[in-house]
């Protein structure tokens, strides 16, 4: 991978490969957790408004021109991460820095699209709802780091999408959108020379100084063992996910914890396996009928992550899958084998280069990795890392993050057992969680 900084600051990353076609994307350090309680969804807004035409481009122009090339345009929020990005023939690179960085630098922002965009936006808001698996985790954040920027959704509250001006979404621009929080990454067919030849054409004008020196910082956040349940006994079946304090991206401990993921398995009963893998939770799973699904996570952002597992259960199997999951849990920290943790990274050294398949994933890998680490780490450099695991380091990892630490846990569905009570404390003998019971929507978050 090849860097090169401009004198604005902005960041440019390449990987070529002989590849008829190739992805160029923006990278942006701004999302969610850059917002506050009143500007909570103008990152989403910004997004969606950032394809509706530029000062150059207005009204549909800038889509029919991305059509016309036959490439394909597409973006993302998170909350630590903004990103929009371009597959288009190899030839059509320079056409595509330049359409990002009219996208960027000129974006419209006109009334009557803004009005267009809010009613399309209120009305994903209302079909979030039903992905049940996407409500657990937004109620998760919520109460895991309650009071901070951490618990709000990406896509922000109706209240907030309905009160958003142009002026919060210009303010928006003229605070993040900076060459310095930019990352420009391209993958495939190209030359790394021509990509920084292109951006310093396009990206030369980007902003890079902030007025009076106010630059943006990440707002502290912290993890608070707790409990928030969204209660409908309409629903069939009760989708939890629980969670410790993880560490954040630069932490070496992800590696160890992402072993660990590994050795814990997943389990979907549509899938088919079950008494055949050799996830140990699996075979319960199906032997017991516990659960329809169950994932575990570890989801990481600048300085903090939560680490733990999802399932989807009929109610009155909730508790048992519980015990059995935190049972599994602690042999981690207590009992994990050499030959699991082999097994284990294996699986994670497949599942890493899978990632990393086309273009438009080893793009995003370039810009993510310049945003999480400041640098591009290479596969060479996961893999020894990998490899350096051991059971030992399993079960000290597993024992730092889990053993006596208080949980956070979301609940979705019908389900009335006490997961602050007996559930718990067996395992983590700790004093007790905050509960917290709303019965709300996901658009109206805390």
């Amino acid at each position: 991978t090849q860097v090169t900084t401009l004198d604005n600051g902005l960041r440019v990353a390449s990987e070529e490969s002989n590849q008829p076609t190739c992805t160029v994307g923006l990278w942006i350090e701004a999302g969610s957790r850059y917002e506050d309680a009143k500007t909570n969804g103008a990152g989403f807004f910004m997004e969606h408004m950032a394809f509706k035409g530029t000062k150059k481009r207005p009204g549909s122009a800038f889509e029919k021109e991305v059509e016309s090339l036959g490439a394909h345009l597409n973006g993302y929020t998170s909350r630590e991460q903004t990103a929009f990005y371009i597959k288009a023939l190899s030839k059509d690179m320079p056409k595509a820095v330049e359409l990002l960085s009219d996208l960027v630098q000129n974006c419209a922002l006109e009334d009557s699209q803004i009005e267009k965009e809010r009613s399309i936006i209120l009305q994903e808001l209302k079909e979030m709802d039903s992905s049940l698996t996407d409500v657990t985790f937004d109620y998760l954040h919520a109460t895991a780091y309650q009071g901070t920027a951490l618990a709000q959704t990406v896509e922000g509250t109706t209240e907030n999408i309905k009160r958003l001006t142009r002026a919060d979404l210009a303010s928006y621009i003229d605070t993040h959108f900076k060459a310095p929080r930019m990352v420009l990454a391209a993958a495939g067919g190209i030359s790394h020379r021509e990509l920084v030849d292109a951006a310093k054409q396009h990206f030369t004008g980007a902003p890079f100084t902030y007025k009076g020196d106010s630059v943006p910082a990440l707002p502290r956040c912290r993890f608070t063992g707790s409990e928030i349940r969204a209660r409908d006994d309409a629903l069939p079946l009760a989708h939890i996910a629980l969670a410790v304090e993880g560490p954040g991206w630069a932490d070496p401990d992800n590696v160890v914890l992402n072993v660990a993921n590994a050795i814990i398995g997943r389990y979907d009963r549509t899938f088919g396996g079950g008494k055949n893998q050799s996830s140990r939770l699996a075979t319960l799973a199906v032997e017991h009928n516990l659960c329809h699904s169950f994932e575990p996570f570890n989801t990481s952002y600048s300085d903090t992550g939560l680490f733990g597992f999802h399932f989807v259960s009929d109610p009155l199997s909730v508790d048992d899958m519980m015990f059995c999951a935190q049972r599994e849990w602690m042999r981690l920290c207590t009992s994990a084998t050499e030959s699991e943790v082999t097994r284990a990274k294996n699986w994670l050294r497949n599942a890493m280069v899978a990632q990393l398949d086309g273009t438009t994933r080893v793009c995003e890998n370039i810009g993510s990795n310049l945003l999480h680490y400041g640098r591009r780490i290479p596969l060479e450099e996961w893999d020894a890392r990998i490899s350096a695991v051991d059971a030992r380091m399993v079960r000290d990892v597993c024992s730092k993050y889990i053993y006596d630490k208080c949980p956070a846990i979301a609940a979705v569905g019908e389900w009335g057992g006490e997961l602050s009570g007996s559930v718990l404390q067996p395992l983590w003998f700790f004093s007790g969680v905050l509960p917290l019971h709303m019965r709300c929507a996901k658009a109206h978050l805390p």
